[in-house]
């Protein structure tokens, strides 16, 4: 515990407590909008899909649903903040951007795969490229609260 003065100031020599950062703000308050966002979009595609087509493309309605779960996981670490939350966030970040990169190619190179499209098909052109540029700003910012 830091020594302070009757200020509650440090005292001389005493380390200053590392101030903390909260994540859901500033441009991290974007983040957390577009994730909630993408949150809904994903879930509520992949429940209407599995529910009324899902021997059509089960691959796809699947992937669409744990789209939805990374997003959310995502909202949900952003919005609670502190260095755990943080680092939770960083890797399924890191784990939502190689599942973009994997269906992406995959979508392309195969598109047989897939009878359907999910959140993540060709890199997410469906929704205006949003998926994989989520989380690669999701990244950045989440290694800039680090530093902070």
């Amino acid at each position: 515990m830091t020594e302070t003065d009757r200020t509650g100031t440090p005292a001389a020599g005493a380390a200053a407590p590392k101030p903390s950062f909260d994540l859901g703000t500033g441009p991290g308050r974007v983040l957390v909008w577009f994730y909630g966002v993408f949150t809904v979009a994903a879930a509520s595609r992949a429940i209407v899909q599995v529910i009324l087509d899902f021997e059509k493309a089960p691959l796809a309605y699947v992937l669409s649903a744990v789209a939805a779960l990374v997003y959310g996981f995502i909202t949900y670490s952003l919005v609670r903040g502190g260095e755990k939350a943080r680092r939770a966030a960083l890797v399924c970040c890191a784990a939502e951007l190689t599942g973009v990169l994997v269906v992406g190619t995959w979508t392309l190179l195969e598109p047989s795969a897939f009878a359907d499209a999910t959140v993540w098909s060709d890199f997410g052109m469906g929704y205006v490229f949003i998926p994989v540029i989520l989380p690669v700003t999701g990244l950045l910012w989440l290694r800039r609260a680090v530093r902070v």
